[in-house]
């Protein structure tokens, strides 16, 4: 028995907190992603929780670190690998946990109108270390972490969200190949991308030679056309990219390793140009809303986006290619607790019925196996 006034021990408390909220054992390991064997060695006193295993625990809970294991659990600071640089001491992360370690985003990255929640602070700048020290605001929770440039992806943010138990979202927004880079550098738990293999055939090739030394799962998400967008008063006066450059057009360009730019450089060789023939060529946009929105805003008179892009600034299209966009699922993260919970929404109805309400969409292989690499 405790002495009267002694706090209680971090596995007394969370029996008692399990027992509380009407969990078993199994039922907390679950929500928390960790063994049954973890929670029971910890709850009996056999064990100290690890930072992770504590984190996970204290979130599927609802309570503080602190309130749950006392003042012997110090106020965390993690180690998080960053997906891109984050900034100096202070500045506002999204934080995730992948594998046994986290990794951390830009929570100022604007994806999208307003503020995005932060999951931490940045504790110290650490730009040459391999992790970053991150002050957590809260318990990090499972989160599905993806990178690509489908400005769709950010719609399995609300499907994951109403799993049981709830599953958080992280969009890194970037060109195929970062996203694949990436993924092989175990910093992501899915990469999109829609590039063109050797073979012919999309995201396969490219994926397989990316991931070569761990392999990977290829599971479909969209397929769209690509092709040139253009000011509205040019539809009809350009049918392609001689026309651009013998009209001294200018471009906005994506960044090297996106397909956008792989289809432009194509479209050059095709037709016997140099990139120095097409102003703007040295630009640079980060994604097709952004191509689209530089054209539409008078910054460009042509860029190479998708269609559905296209549609939404009320563009002229020109196609291009016919491509597919898949997820691709490294194998160090394929059995993980993420990985399963965006396989099972990548074929929910709400998804499904969203991507097929997006003008340019053709959601008909969303979530269907593609490859095993």
């Amino acid at each position: 028995m405790n002495n009267q006034g002694a706090p209680l021990d971090g596995g007394v408390r969370l029996r008692a907190a399990r027992q509380a909220r009407g969990y078993s054992q199994q039922q907390l390991a679950g929500m928390a992603g960790v063994s049954r064997q973890a929670v029971s060695a910890v709850e009996a006193g056999h064990s100290d929780p690890s930072l992770r295993v504590a984190l996970a625990l204290a979130s599927a809970l609802g309570v503080t670190v602190e309130e749950l294991f006392g003042p012997r659990m110090p106020t965390p600071v993690v180690g998080a690998r960053a997906v891109a640089p984050l900034g100096g001491a202070g500045a506002r992360v999204s934080l995730a946990p992948m594998g046994e370690s986290f990794v951390a985003l830009r929570a100022d990255a604007a994806t999208r109108t307003g503020f995005r929640p932060a999951g931490g602070l940045v504790a110290l700048p650490a730009d040459a270390a391999p992790a970053t020290p991150v002050r957590p605001l809260g318990p990090p929770r499972p989160t599905v972490v993806v990178a690509g440039c489908d400005p769709a992806l950010p719609l399995l943010e609300t499907p994951l969200a109403r799993l049981d138990p709830p599953v958080g979202f992280s969009w890194w927004p970037c060109g195929s190949g970062e996203a694949l880079r990436l993924a092989a550098a175990g910093l992501v738990h899915a990469a999109g991308a829609h590039l063109l293999g050797r073979s012919g055939e999309y995201n396969t090739g490219p994926a397989g030679e990316q991931l070569a030394r761990q392999g990977a799962e290829v599971i479909g998400f969209a397929s769209w056309r690509e092709g040139l967008v253009l000011r509205p008063a040019l539809a009809g006066q350009v049918r392609g990219v001689r026309d651009v450059a013998e009209q001294g057009l200018r471009v906005v360009n994506r960044e090297e390793g996106a397909e956008a730019r792989h289809v432009l450089d194509r479209e050059l060789a095709a037709a016997g140009l140099q990139p120095a023939a097409l102003r703007g060529y040295g630009t640079r946009a980060g994604g097709h809303l952004q191509v689209a929105a530089a054209t539409a805003g008078g910054l460009a008179d042509a860029g190479v986006a998708s269609e559905p892009a296209a549609l939404a600034y009320g563009l002229a299209f020109v196609p291009l290619a016919a491509e597919r966009f898949d997820l691709v699922i490294p194998a160090s993260q394929a059995g993980s607790r993420e990985a399963d919970a965006l396989r099972k929404v990548l074929t929910s109805p709400w998804l499904l019925t969203q991507l097929g309400t997006l003008p340019g969409y053709d959601p008909a292989r969303c979530g269907e196996h593609v490859a095993s690499l």
